[in-house]
């Protein structure tokens, strides 16, 4: 059966219409995305298939490559970057409300402007934000990016950014794709190099975090800075 076969308020777009955005599941949403299937399967059919191979998580869906999706029958170019799109929108969003918090208090403020940045990509990025002295958020930069399993992380273009942002200190993040927060010798080693750095500069490294897509690390509550 067609969507269009099914009853009026059993349509997806009918469906948001009569009772809000918030009575449609993931798959209905994605359907709207798409607006139509193949010939075997409706738009939500096609939409449920494509989060059972993501086990319904849309962490995992938004982690397909545009090929990936084009692997399905019915998703071409076009709705494939839709719902990239989409996905990447929503992102974006929960990024910006996370950085609407501008105090940095505790290493879970921190995590979350990092944690929708870094915690689901599938290589290594290393950033930087940066404080004044109330630890109200001056800024953010990206120092480096890298591969699967590791990225450099220059400590001469970490402090030239600080100083530029006339930043008073700074917190230092950069995830682990493996999903694995324990920090390497060499996460620790850098990590106590710049904060003996950060000292002749004034400027404070008040810590380090080390993200993933389900938790996080931090030299600061382990005793480390």
């Amino acid at each position: 059966m067609t969507i269009k076969s099914w009853a009026e308020e059993d349509r997806p777009r009918e469906k948001m219409l009569l009772k809000g955005k918030h009575s449609l599941s993931d798959a209905e949403l994605i359907a709207i995305l798409i607006g139509s299937g193949n010939r075997e399967e409706s738009a939500v059919e096609l939409a449920r298939k494509i989060l059972q191979v993501t086990g319904n998580n849309l962490q995992q869906l938004g982690k397909l490559e545009l090929t990936e999706l084009m692997e399905f029958k019915g998703i071409g170019e076009s709705k494939a970057i839709t719902i990239l799109a989409a996905l990447e929108l929503g992102r974006r969003r929960k990024e910006n409300v996370a950085i609407e918090l501008q105090k940095i208090s505790c290493s879970k403020d921190a995590l979350n402007i990092f944690q929708p940045l870094l915690g689901d990509l599938a290589h290594e990025e290393f950033w930087i934000l940066f404080l004044n002295r109330a630890n109200f958020i001056l800024g953010k930069s990206q120092v480096s990016k890298g591969g699967m399993s590791g990225t450099i992380a220059d400590p001469r273009m970490i402090f030239k950014a600080a100083l530029n942002h006339k930043a008073s200190s700074i917190i230092l993040c950069h995830n682990h794709p493996s999903g694995n927060t324990k920090p390497s010798e060499a996460d620790i080693r850098l990590t106590k190099n710049l904060a003996e750095s950060g000292k002749l500069l004034e400027i404070s490294v008040l810590d380090h975090l080390i993200v993933t897509q389900n938790g996080f690390y931090s030299f600061a509550d382990e005793g480390l800075l």
